[in-house]
């Protein structure tokens, strides 16, 4: 496979053993995307993955998440396939974050034949694929990657080999990598101890326009384009008169709408809207978020604030 090349953009990956990680430090380190562990088996969640997430987002990383896979039947990887599709959901869905989700396939804890492991690394595939609309990516060890068949070829390539001399060697599926993991000894700025480094096979630019059509960024908050936006909310604590009323229920109306969709935690950069929009009015909240919200529904909530609507 290819040599590594002095313009290509440079990442990490972590889980809940890198601790608490000071994420702005990271991004001024150099690092430019990061993939965070989401998921193993059917049922197992990454403590820190919430928090990893959202830190990463907020200092303005490319992020990503892995599974690591432990199948070993087509039922067991389409279970896994669900668990892992619905953890993305606490954090708005596969397609809120940058890069494609991830199937983690470097052991063989079944003893599965070669023909048996790629049956059920393409049920894992589809499935995962189908719950979350984007198409995967595949991450496996230099040795490990050679069970992996043609039939895999389409889906691209994060390959660990640990080694500044030796490249990736060709595979049945791959002749070239799109990522590679050449340390897990790495160190960078915010993260106490070691950690894997990683490198794309191309620049940043290169990197969003790789994954921007299958997993679209989204739009920072703008200002709504309902052609009739709901006026300010009454005040807390005075009576509403008809046009008061009528402005809140326009606006409660549009909030409980972007709420029913997909959930999850408030993120940093909307927390001030959030807390100035719940602390308006105690008697008449406008909304609660005690099961999560939706990106839009920050968002949303998020633009009001910036237009003085929380304001007493």
């Amino acid at each position: 496979m290819q040599t590594r090349s002095s313009g290509n953009t440079q990442g990490i990956d972590v889980s809940r053993y890198q601790g608490n990680i000071d994420w702005a430090k990271v991004k001024a380190s150099g690092m430019t995307f990061v993939f965070i562990k989401a998921t193993e088996g059917q049922t197992y969640t990454d403590p820190n993955y919430q928090k990893n997430v959202t830190g990463a987002l907020a200092a303005g990383m490319l992020v990503g998440t892995y599974h690591f896979f432990r199948a070993t039947s087509t039922d067991g990887a389409k279970a896994e396939a669900a668990h892992y599709a619905n953890t993305l959901n606490k954090v708005g869905g596969a397609k809120a974050l940058q890069l494609p989700p991830v199937m983690d396939y470097e052991n063989n804890p079944g003893n599965l034949s070669k023909a048996q492991m790629n049956t059920v690394a393409k049920a894992f595939l589809t499935e995962l694929q189908r719950l979350t609309g984007v198409k995967p990516i595949i991450y496996t060890g230099n040795s490990f990657a050679g069970n992996f068949d043609t039939s895999l070829s389409s889906y691209d390539l994060w390959i660990a080999r640990y080694s500044n001399t030796r490249v990736p060697e060709d595979q049945p599926a791959w002749k070239r990598w799109t990522f590679w993991q050449y340390t897990d000894s790495g160190k960078v700025n915010g993260i106490s101890g070691n950690v894997d480094m990683n490198e794309f096979e191309g620049t940043a630019a290169q990197l969003r326009a790789r994954y921007a059509a299958a997993t679209p960024k989204p739009p920072e908050p703008t200002e709504p384009t309902n052609p009739n936006p709901p006026t300010e909310p009454p005040k807390g604590g005075e009576p509403m008169t008809a046009e008061e009323k009528a402005a809140y229920d326009a606006l409660k109306s549009q909030v409980d709408k972007l709420q029913a969709r997909q959930q999850m935690e408030v993120p940093v950069w909307a927390k001030a809207a959030v807390d100035a929009a719940l602390a308006y009015d105690n008697k008449n909240p406008l909304f609660s978020i005690d099961n999560g919200a939706s990106y839009d529904f920050y968002r949303f909530i998020t633009v009001m604030h910036r237009r003085g609507l929380f304001k007493k």
